[in-house]
């Protein structure tokens, strides 16, 4: 469900194979990063499911059917789709929506146009991954509001003074959260480090709570059959779409097992899966539907009502710490999503803020923040309750599913040169599984569903609007704009007067004249001793190894292309990247330069291609971006701005 989400992580998942202490520490690490969402699920997808059924959770049937169901999910859901399908189609190593994306569009031959950050897409991969994308941001919202609450919800339950905490309830969970998005800026490095043991930890009180059941009442094994379920929704009938709706909760969360595989590697992720996470899950499952069987008024809440009444507060204080870390989780993942989002086009530039000086993947989005942080506290007003979130809770996940397994239909035809009958043979009950979940979910959008539904159409619309804007300024600044090298015989039969230094003129477009220079030129009658073209390029690949970096091109005496390239989930530092031009045997110093930027005026035009109310939002956004010189880390005192109006 996150992007490539902390920076917090042990070592990065190139540590040399074979290593045991490395693999641990990457696996313990997945723990409490991949893990956060999916194993914080039992605290309400066991009562919400059991709610849904008939009988209201109480009969021998509609427990073993919720049991078999759920185990059943994770078995087919996340074991044999996610750790054996899906997480084969990584991007050099990378996974999530964005990166599946980037690498469906290299096996179609799509390409980063020539010079330009704005990606020749084909319009079904690019549809997809915008969709991905949004629904992701949907369903970020709703996983800190649900988990968090969720978890204080044990104090209406606790021994003795459940009446007296039950009014604090919602102001405790609001506090708690907006405690957790104010320290976002200070970074989480220290924090992340007890992720991993903590969710260790609660991993095993899981399963510890769920073993004692278990023994008490072996019967409950039999939900291990698949028959149960289906009899179960048989039993149901139309009832058995919403109960699938609420089993799909116990798997919310598993698309973090393929976002966060660059960051932890495909084995340490699998291990932690199938060695920790996946049995503890399947015994607390199995031991909530055992004390279900044995006390049916437990079906109103059987997580918290599974806890020893001498453990309840130590596991309740452990309960809201493994939410917090789920939470933590899926707003930095967001911050990542924004990154990726931002270098491929999607979005325009946003202010990313690095919080740690040796780990790349530490970064902090503060618009990105604000808007999780109000969306959140204004679920929490809507909603009250973790019950009613549960009903708006599912349908941006199923969605992005079923996205993901589209894409992978892509890379596998495609990239991996699969046979059509065994793309099928995978595709076909993988997909029809996520399509039932997904139909399911469809009968919550009156309860709740519309919000990140609504929430995520909005993220669409903007990524559209941005994307189809720029293509259309792009178009039209080339239209306009001389082409370099007729600029160039031009200046050398009329030389102009010459100014000392050198000049690095930013532009998307490598071929034409920059807007920057031909104003230099057209005001100022000078031109540089030496003179840069400099496009930075978002490769299709998450990361640009350094000897790759930069390609230089020398046109002439007075001109030299350069171009620098960059990974999706890379952040430009130019005058980093220029430094490596002494290595290429060109001197270059960056206080005796002047980085020349045009900035560009935008009025709105009936002809532009798209309708009036998005060429607004288009030039808003564009007056919004970051600006330039910080996003690309350009020493502030180099600057030359040249404005120029254009109509789009």
């Amino acid at each position: 469900m996150a992007e490539a989400r902390l920076g917090t992580a042990p070592p990065p998942a190139s540590a040399p194979a074979g290593h045991a202490d490395s693999f641990r520490a990457l696996a313990l690490g997945s723990l409490g990063v991949v893990f956060g969402d999916i194993g914080t699920s039992p605290i309400y997808a066991m009562r919400e499911a059991l709610g849904h059924t008939r009988s209201g959770g109480t009969s021998e049937l509609a427990v073993l059917g919720v049991v078999s169901l759920v185990f059943w999910a994770l078995m087919l859901v996340v074991t044999v789709k996610y750790v054996v399908f899906v997480m084969r189609a990584d991007n050099k190593g990378e996974g999530g929506t964005l990166a599946l994306m980037a690498l469906a569009q290299h096996a179609l031959g799509d390409r980063a146009a020539a010079g330009s950050s704005f990606i020749r897409r084909s319009g079904f991969v690019f549809v997809l991954g915008i969709c991905g994308a949004a629904l992701f941001y949907g369903d970020g919202l709703i996983t800190p509001a649900i988990s968090v609450l969720s978890a204080v919800e044990g104090l209406k339950d606790a021994p003795r003074f459940g009446p007296l905490f039950a009014p604090f309830v919602l102001p405790v969970a609001a506090a708690i959260l907006v405690a957790l998005f104010l320290v976002q800026s200070r970074g989480t490095a220290a924090v992340g480090r007890f992720f991993g043991p903590v969710m260790l930890v609660w991993f095993l009180v899981l399963a510890a709570m769920g073993l004692v059941p278990v023994l008490r009442h072996p019967a409950v094994l039999m939900a291990l059959s698949p028959q149960y379920g289906v009899a179960l929704l048989a039993h149901n009938k139309l009832v058995g779409f919403a109960i699938l709706g609420s089993v799909f909760l116990c798997v919310t969360g598993a698309e973090a097992l393929y976002a966060d595989m660059g960051h932890f590697g495909k084995t340490p992720i699998r291990a932690a899966w199938l060695a920790i996470a996946l049995p503890c899950l399947t015994l607390n499952y199995l031991g909530q539907g055992a004390l279900v069987l044995a006390h049916p008024e437990a079906a109103a809440n059987p997580f918290f009502l599974m806890i020893p009444k001498l453990a309840y507060w130590p596991v309740l204080l452990l309960t809201t710490a493994a939410t917090v870390i789920a939470s933590q989780a899926v707003i930095t993942g967001a911050y990542s999503m924004t990154q990726q989002a931002v270098q491929l086009g999607l979005l325009p530039r946003i202010d990313i803020r690095r919080t740690s000086e040796t780990i790349a993947g530490q970064i902090y989005v503060p618009q990105v923040n604000t808007l999780l942080m109000v969306g959140v506290l204004a679920l929490l007003v809507m909603f009250k309750n973790s019950s009613n979130l549960a009903a708006a809770y599912g349908i941006a996940v199923t969605g992005t599913m079923v996205i993901t397994m589209l894409l992978a239909y892509v890379v596998a035809r495609h990239a991996w040169k699969w046979s059509l009958s065994a793309t099928l043979l995978f595709e076909i009950p993988l997909i029809s599984i996520d399509l039932s979940f997904l139909a399911s979910n469809t009968l919550k959008i009156p309860q709740g569903g519309w919000f990140p539904l609504l929430f995520g159409a909005a993220i669409m619309i903007v990524m559209w609007t941005w994307t189809r804007g720029a293509a259309i300024l792009t178009e039209k600044t080339r239209r306009d704009s001389v082409p370099l090298a007729d600029l160039a015989e031009i200046l050398r039969s009329r030389a102009p007067s010459r100014a000392p230094g050198t000049a690095v003129f930013l532009t998307s477009d490598p071929d034409t004249a920059p807007v920057a220079l031909m104003h230099n030129l057209k005001h100022n009658k000078v031109l540089h001793q030496r003179n840069i073209i400099l496009t930075i390029n978002t490769a299709e690949t998450p990361r640009v190894p350094e000897d790759q970096r930069v390609e230089v091109e020398p046109l002439n005496a007075d001109f030299t292309r350069i171009g620098l390239n960059y990974g999706f989930m890379e952040s430009p530092n130019v005058p980093r990247a220029l430094n490596q031009l002494r290595r290429l045997g060109l001197k270059f110093d960056i206080m005796n330069t002047s980085f020349f930027l045009g900035r560009r005026s935008v009025v709105p035009s009936s002809q532009s291609g798209m309708p009036r109310w998005q060429d607004k939002l288009f030039i808003y956004l564009l007056k919004n971006a970051a600006n330039p010189t910080d996003f690309y880390r350009i020493p502030p005192g180099r600057v030359v701005e040249l404005g120029a109006q254009v109509t789009v």
